[in-house]
């Protein structure tokens, strides 16, 4: 199925929300926000928005009870619209068919929208390319993407109305870079695209901030500013009965480094360590170091013996060392060292961190373990995650939420939209009057291509004039016989979700009703 919509006249008066990029780590400073000014504030549009051709990709129900995401071409010609589609659909399906959205995909709607630019790629060094929306990156650097036309994806993205939530531009760029807000931003790289995308929606479905090191902003639920009670994932927590304490951890280096690397220099940086830890994990990022040849990564003079991701080319990727030994007391190295002299001038040193941790029973390093993790701001200042390393609002290249960010994803995806997508009365082929509740597909109405692992069910209860039929106990569709007295009358349906991945559920977003007037009991 394919339509086309032509945008129409819009006065959007509603300014851009801030946006900040801190994709895989990286942190734009505020100063470096306020030069893209244009991303923050301007003023209202008047002219009309750009002509769009919408494409279903994955869909799961009516677009007025669904959250609906669409993908917004930047950087692709005419020429180019099969690959966009093809880009988008990947996108998509990543982030439906894995783990990540997969239970809550029936919640979702996922559309692409197309529209051509003059010119092909994303713009670099601060300029952008004529393209739709105007994105660019700030130099070569594979990090922050920022678009120049704040106001034309605002003004495209309402002119869909319900069928465009969340608008997410996708710039055609084989390489990692993107930015978080609205728009989210993020590029056709075939391996960072999907795994930016996912950590970006986190952000903006979940409301919560980072769970990474070297952060500014650490906020929502998997967020707690002290060691003490009470802890808002208290629910979640696996020693529950035992008393608070924080994992033990620190951070003795943590850098973004941004340096292209030569074969002249090797770059190194030095670090201490108290010497009172058990384990250390390096974690470093890189880009335009194809083979393993080319570099060298030595920690205190020896080989780590570092190897690229597969397939990963010249994109950016995010690299982990993990020593089960204890660091010595005093200074140490960590030293990168280029080896190839052809790959000079895109060779780059994204980031470095160094985290060391007790013993096995001072930090519990086993997944789903929920307690108090230590997280480390820029300035070295601590705040407390859920989980070591379960998130992926932590570590970019994991496949799930955490259990306390998956829990409020379910109940800010059900905020505006019902359980219920509709009721309806007809006639059976005996000729009795019948009303059936059309679901959202979740518990034992799950369709063939989303059955999920996670234990859940649905309860439903039936209601005439606000008194419990029984009989009619958790059936989604309802006979009620020919009697007008059977019949007529002023009919609730209540429906309950109840899934393992929601423990609490305050506001009652996993429950609702609706009801209908049955006026007439002949068919």
């Amino acid at each position: 199925m394919k339509f086309t919509l032509l945008a129409s006249l819009v006065g959007a008066l509603a300014s851009l929300s801030s946006v900040h990029a801190h994709l895989y780590g990286d942190l734009a400073s505020d100063s470096e926000l306020l030069s893209h000014a244009s991303l923050i504030v301007e003023g209202p549009s008047f002219a009309a928005p750009p002509s769009l051709e919408v494409v279903p990709l994955v869909l799961s129900g009516p677009p007025e009870n669904r959250v609906n995401l669409v993908f917004f071409a930047d950087g692709y010609t005419l020429a180019q619209r099969s690959k966009f589609l093809s880009d988008a659909l990947y996108q998509a399906q990543d982030m439906t068919l894995n783990q990540t959205f997969n239970t809550v995909r029936p919640l979702l709607n996922f559309y692409a929208a197309y529209t051509p630019s003059n010119q092909s790629g994303v713009g670099t060094g601060g300029r952008a390319l004529d393209t739709a929306f105007g994105l660019y990156r700030d130099g070569t650097e594979l990090r922050g993407v920022y678009c120049s036309k704040p106001t034309v994806i605002r003004d495209a993205c309402s002119s869909l109305g319900n069928l465009c939530n969340y608008p997410i531009l996708l710039g055609n760029s084989p390489f990692y870079g993107g930015l978080g807000g609205s728009p989210t931003i993020v590029t056709s790289s075939l391996l960072n695209g999907p795994i930016v995308l996912r950590h970006e929606l986190g952000h903006s479905i979940i409301k919560v901030g980072e769970e990474y090191n070297g952060g500014t902003s650490y906020f929502g639920v998997n967020a707690q500013r002290t060691a003490t009670s009470p802890v808002s994932w208290a629910h979640w927590l696996t020693n529950s009965s035992a008393p608070l304490r924080a994992e033990r951890s620190v951070m003795p280096l943590q850098s973004y480094v941004w340096t292209l690397l030569n074969t002249t220099k090797s770059w190194s940086t030095t670090f201490r360590s108290a010497g009172t830890y058990s384990r250390h994990h390096l974690k470093y990022s890189i880009s335009g170091v194809p083979n393993a040849a080319d570099l060298t990564v030595r920690l205190d003079g020896k080989d780590i013996g570092w190897v690229p991701e597969p397939g990963i080319g010249d994109d950016r990727w995010h690299y982990n060392f993990y020593g089960n030994s204890k660091l010595a007391a005093g200074a140490h190295t960590l030293e990168f060292v280029l080896r190839n002299p052809a790959i000079q001038g895109k060779a780059q040193l994204c980031n470095v961190e160094m985290l060391e941790f007790g013993s096995a029973s001072e930090f519990i390093s086993t997944p789903g373990h929920h307690a108090l993790y230590p997280t480390f701001d820029s300035s070295n200042r601590t705040t407390f995650r859920p989980t070591n390393e379960d998130c992926l609002m932590r570590v970019m290249t994991a496949p799930n939420f955490c259990s306390v960010c998956k829990e409020d994803l379910w109940r800010r995806l059900l905020t505006n939209i019902s359980l219920i997508d509709s009721v309806t009365e007809s006639c059976s082929s005996a000729g009795n009057k019948t009303l059936e509740a059309k679901l959202v597909p979740v518990g034992q109405f799950r369709l063939p291509d989303n059955q999920v692992s996670v234990a859940e069910s649905v309860t439903i209860r039936w209601l005439k004039n606000g008194v419990v039929v029984p009989k009619y106990a958790n059936a989604a569709k309802i006979d009620l016989g020919k009697g007008a007295g059977e019949v007529v009358g002023n009919w609730t349906v209540e429906v309950a979700f109840k899934t393992e991945e929601v423990r609490q559920d305050p506001s009652g977003r996993l429950a609702a009703k609706q009801f209908y007037a049955v006026n007439a009991a002949n068919c």
